[in-house]
């Protein structure tokens, strides 16, 4: 047999064989369909069952930090990149058993109303430590918190945002600056707390596998070389077209015997467009930085219509990434019907998504580091963060609170600014005359008064006490405030007085004695190098004053005390001298009978006149030249008092008497060392005008910023030329400051307060083009600064007008002056012109204190 035929032939069997065998098994699958489809089935139920336990699994397995930026937070693009690729490799660091749409990491942007915008990661827990290592350095904090915990509110919409565009086409990549996160703070700056509203944004990551990335690429140059063959295609038809001409044309070719010996018209169709294959793929002609991303949105609130406001907002606030390809919202609207992840059964899967931070592979669009770096860093410091309720409450009169400011926030609501009286420690004003600082020292005053503290306010123009007075005409503050207005000037006017060397608080004498040397001293500029002898005849004099007043208070006779008016006659009249030695000790004589004898009469006048400057001002006189004081600093501050003082001008004299007010101040507050911590309430000092006061009281308000803050003391000063301060005033006050505020002004004036705010976008010349009653102002709460915020000055009327009594001012001032012990001026002026005489009637009749014989004898000699 022929070997052809013979392998044709088995040949024939085989494919016969064959094609028997596929007939049977198609018979088979046929005739088994049902079952197999009922096995594929149960396996894909168990495969998908299994997954979801794993994802479930790794879903309750994670870590979760919190970034809180800093206000000097500024990155690069470069440290944006490495926190990028960071966050790409920690949403792979599950176990090896984990789903790969469990493989995710989870930045979560949250506005609740407690904080502008919290910066969250969430990522599996192997990925702690990799993540606790911040490429952004020291100006943003990673700490450990604990997985979100949500009430339940009323009203609640969902949305997923996807990307749209030709694939492979980029979002666009906005600039760092201003930061691209700002229309989403800006869309969340309406959420209220106290409505329930919250907004979240969750953008979840994955790591884009090498696989389905060459997959997805060869996909879109298949795409594009398939379009290219089409437009070749139809550009042929074109030409086909072109070339047929009409039906005339073409006859008349044809008819034509000249056009036939000639060579015929080649047409070459034309070939497809090269497919430019890095051009084609777009974002995804480089692995290196490329990510799987969704994003979900969730907004809720108690208060219908609030939650589908914040969800339109947000979603506004994503069309900043929108280029070739942009961020939009699944699903379709037909009128009120809304078709989405809020209706069913797209809800379930949200849900499911939103609880486990899961991502579907086929939903799940593909960008790179570069298109996202706005949502991969917390807020910078070029965005505008709106202040919310937690960091500053709003201002609610009695609540402890002290009004700082009208803000208006992101979503234009104004409302008043305040901080805790505990968190207000030290403030600096600067800026123009009448644009606000003394209306918002006043506002501060009145609600630090109803808030039951304590205070003394200095207002050298003496008009302020009218402004407050129909605010502070309450029973309660009639109880506890004084007025010392030394700018009377009628015989009838009342006026309280203030003995330097009053013994009847039970003061130390030589503290008394040490405040009141030191005060002279200060205001003019003694010390133990440019004026050692007038020191020290001023030492001696004090001491010996406050023994006499000793003496009297002991023998219950407090009206016979000295003031520092009797340090004349102590050192110009013998007779008088004699007196006072007989209430000194032993010690005390041996300086005057021995030292003093030796001294030169014209050594006495460095002394004696400031004395006489004082005491040539009636008004001076009469307020110091008093035996009993009504004003007594420490019992304020112990007892909350509220003392208005208006001194009486701003010349040499005028100053030497505002050194003693404000020296006395640093005494009480120091003499507080001997109250325990907790006892020592709260007592702020309001100095208006600081070049004026300051000018005399040389480095006092340094002193008391930089050692009454332990003693619960506070100071707020205000000034139009920062920079005309004593520079240690200057220095500590800046130092210390819990809030800087400024008005406009010049530039170099504005300057010192701008400089102090480094890292901001606020520049001496915004604040120069402020309008009248407007502020630049910056406050420390709870270790941390606020601002500085824009904000409108706040006014008496506009914030107290509810507590206003312009009907009891009268008698708000006549409890003011009873409070200070007050009496017609040309009483007390005869009471301190003859207080030498009633200081000489007590001495006479006190018996002299034991000496020795030596100390008498020369005490004989010196006065014979």
């Amino acid at each position: 047999m022929d070997p052809n035929l013979t392998l044709a032939a088995d040949a024939i069997d085989t494919a016969t064989g064959v094609v028997t065998a596929l007939w049977a098994a198609g018979s088979w699958v046929l005739a088994n369909l049902w079952w197999l489809a009922l096995v594929i089935g149960v396996l894909l139920i168990g495969w998908e069952m299994l997954q979801q336990r794993l994802a479930a699994k790794a879903s309750a397995e994670r870590t979760y930090l919190e970034l809180v930026q800093s206000t000097r937070f500024t990155p690069g693009e470069e440290e944006i990149w490495r926190q990028g690729m960071q966050l790409i490799r920690a949403a792979g660091a599950g176990p090896w058993w984990t789903p790969r749409r469990a493989r995710t990491l989870r930045v979560r942007l949250r506005a609740d109303g407690s904080r502008p915008l919290a910066y969250r990661i969430e990522a599996p827990a192997a990925a702690g430590a990799l993540l606790a290592r911040s490429p952004f350095g020291p100006h943003v904090t990673v700490t450990a918190a604990a997985p979100v915990a949500d009430k339940q509110r009323t009203h609640v919409v969902r949305a997923v945002l996807t990307l749209h565009g030709k694939p492979g086409a980029a979002l666009r990549e906005v600039p760092l600056e201003p930061d691209p996160l700002q229309p989403l703070v800006d869309a969340v700056a309406s959420v209220r707390a106290e409505l329930g509203d919250l907004a979240e944004v969750c953008l979840d990551l994955s790591p884009a596998p090498r696989w389905h990335v060459a997959l997805r690429r060869q996909q879109i140059l298949r795409q594009q070389r398939a379009k290219a063959r089409r437009e070749a295609a139809r550009e042929a038809r074109a030409l086909d077209s072109e070339i047929a001409g009409s039906a005339s044309l073409s006859l008349r070719a044809l008819l034509d015997p000249a056009q036939w010996q000639g060579r015929g018209r080649v047409v070459m169709p034309p070939r497809p467009q090269h497919v430019n294959a890095e051009r084609a793929v777009g974002n995804l002609a480089d692995g290196a930085g490329l990510m799987r991303v969704q994003v979900l949105v969730r907004c809720a609130s108690n208060t219908q219509g609030r939650a589908e406001q914040l969800l339109a907002l947000v979603n506004a606030s994503m069309d900043v990434y929108a280029g070739a390809s942009r961020l939009s919202s699944q699903g379709w609207s037909l009128g009120p019907l809304r078709v989405g992840p809020d209706a069913w059964p797209w809800r379930r899967r949200f849900d499911e998504q939103w609880s486990r931070a899961l991502m579907r592979p086929a939903r799940s669009g593909w960008a790179r580091i570069e298109e996202l770096a706005g949502l991969l860093k917390p807020p910078t410091a070029a965005a505008r963060m709106p202040v919310s309720e937690t960091e500053m409450p709003t201002y609610v009169p009695g609540a402890d609170l002290l009004p700082q400011g009208w803000y208006r926030g992101g979503d234009g609501r104004e409302r008043l600014l305040a901080t805790h009286e505990d968190d207000t420690l030290f403030e600096v004003q600067s800026g123009k005359a009448g644009w606000g600082k003394t209306m918002r020292a006043q506002v501060h005053a009145v609600a630090s008064a109803h808030n039951g503290r304590g205070l003394a306010f200095v207002d050298p123009h003496g008009d302020s006490f009218a402004d407050v007075a129909r605010y502070l005409a309450h029973n309660q503050i009639m109880d506890r405030i004084a007025l010392f207005d030394l700018t009377v000037s009628g015989p009838d006017e009342l006026l309280g007085c203030w003995n330097l060397l009053d013994m009847g608080g039970g003061q130390r004498p030589y503290e008394v004695a040490a405040a009141v040397v030191d005060s002279f001293a200060t205001a003019l500029g003694w010390d133990d190098i440019a004026a050692p002898r007038a020191l020290t005849i001023l030492t001696k004099a004090v001491e010996a004053l406050v023994a006499v007043n000793c003496e009297a208070v002991a023998a219950g006779k407090p009206e016979a005390q000295a003031t520092i008016f009797q340090i004349r006659p102590l050192l110009t009249v013998p007779s008088f001298r004699r007196l006072v030695l007989r209430a000194l000790d032993d010690e005390a004589r041996r300086w005057w009978t021995t030292s003093f004898a030796d001294l030169p009469k014209d050594g006495l006048l460095t002394v004696l006149n400031p004395l006489e400057r004082l005491g040539a001002n009636p008004v001076t006189r009469a307020f110091l030249g008093c035996p009993v004081s009504g004003y007594d600093m420490r019992r304020a501050m112990d007892e909350s008092h509220v003392v208005w003082i208006c001194p009486p001008g701003t010349g040499p004299t005028d100053r030497m008497l505002v050194t003693l007010i404000v020296r006395d101040f640093l005494r009480a507050g120091l003499s507080r060392r001997d109250l325990p911590e907790h006892k020592r309430s709260p007592f702020r000092f309001y100095l208006d005008e600081l070049i004026s006061l300051d000018a005399g009281a040389s480095t006092v308000i340094a002193e008391i910023t930089e050692q009454l803050r332990k003693f619960g003391c506070r100071l707020h000063g205000m000034t139009q030329l920062l920079h005309r301060l004593n520079p240690a005033t200057r220095a500590a006050l800046l130092q210390n400051a819990s809030c800087l505020s400024t008005t406009a002004g010049s530039t170099e004036a504005i300057s010192q307060i701008t400089s102090q705010w480094p890292g901001t976008t606020v520049s001496a010349e915004d604040v120069a083009a402020l309008d009248r009653w407007q502020h630049y102002a910056s406050f420390t709460i709870a270790g941390t600064r606020i601002g500085p915020l824009h904000i409108r000055g706040p006014e008496l009327a506009e914030v107290f007008r509810p507590l206003a009594r312009a009907n009891r001012t009268d008698a708000l001032q006549q409890a003011a002056l009873g409070n200070a012990g007050a009496r017609p001026l040309s009483q007390l002026t005869a009471l301190a012109l003859a207080q030498e005489e009633t200081v000489i009637a007590f001495l006479s009749g006190l018996t002299p204190r034991a000496t020795d014989s030596h100390t008498s004898t020369a005490t004989q000699e010196h006065f014979a």
